[in-house]
């Protein structure tokens, strides 16, 4: 006999779909907040301070410090990102198998 496949509706209110978009959310928003504050204290900090003008080695000043950051920051944002994806991949797989798919 084949195995029925489950409806759009029946996977919304499935206890693994609620969880995979639960751990997502928890996961992408904060992380989310996280990097528009950083991205934009640079140019608030810049444009309404003189916090980040003074020197922090040699004649190199703080702007460029918190500037270099950013790159770093995004590169681990999506190394960490690149991670966790994995753990909703092995989630949806399962969702789609208990689906029938």
């Amino acid at each position: 006999m084949e195995a029925k496949e489950k409806g759009y509706t029946e996977v919304w209110h499935s206890d693994k779909f609620k969880t995979l978009l639960s751990r997502k959310k928890r996961f992408i928003v904060p992380m989310t907040v996280f990097f528009l504050v950083f991205y934009f204290a640079l140019p608030i900090l810049t444009s309404y301070t003189d916090v980040l003008n003074r020197p922090a080695v040699g004649p190199i000043t703080w702007a460029w410090v918190f500037a270099f950051a950013q790159f770093i920051m995004t590169w681990v944002l999506c190394i960490l990102y690149s991670r966790k994806a994995s753990q909703f991949d092995r989630i949806a797989d399962e969702i789609k198998k208990d689906m029938g798919a």
